[in-house]
């Protein structure tokens, strides 16, 4: 099982719009029982909130299903869980060190951009403040797809 969860600043814009694009494209490639796929905020501002709703509209308009929501914080126990911590940008990384300390440093291998599995290696813009809700829906399929495409049959090394 590929363990994989998407990391943003609220929980509510980019890191559910890679879950539930990781979903559908694991789904399309027939390899569902293979993943588990979910996200997560390095904030505690949204706790609770569903998917912002203009992310939603962009989901849909592309066809890409998705369920209710609750934002939740990243915690210790989910860097030891997951194969794969994928953020949106360097400030997710960065407060990701910050928040979880010593942890960051000793499971470094798991922590990534998104945009590090794309042909194009950079950030995923942050939708909230920009609106640009289509562009951080094109970056983050970019990165999905590179990801999907690594994940054939490789997992990280756990380090405990």
């Amino acid at each position: 099982m590929i363990k994989i969860l998407f990391v943003c600043h609220g929980n509510i814009c980019r890191s559910p719009m890679a879950e539930f694009v990781m979903k559908q494209l694991v789904r399309e490639a027939g390899r569902e029982s293979e993943f588990e796929i979910a996200s997560a905020a390095t904030s505690r501002e949204e706790m609770g909130n569903d998917i912002y709703p203009p992310a939603k509209r962009c989901l849909s308009a592309h066809g890409i299903p998705y369920e209710k929501h609750a934002a939740r914080q990243i915690s210790p126990q989910d860097v030891l869980y997951y194969d794969y911590i994928v953020a949106m940008e360097a400030y997710n990384l960065r407060n990701l060190r910050r928040l979880l300390g010593s942890l960051y440093t000793q499971q470094e291998a798991r922590f990534s951009l998104l945009l590090d599995f794309a042909d194009r290696p950079g950030e995923v813009a942050d939708p909230w403040y920009s609106g640009d809700f289509e562009t951080a829906f094109r970056d983050i399929e970019r990165g999905c797809r590179g990801l999907l495409k690594c994940t054939r049959g490789s997992v990280p090394p756990v380090q405990k």
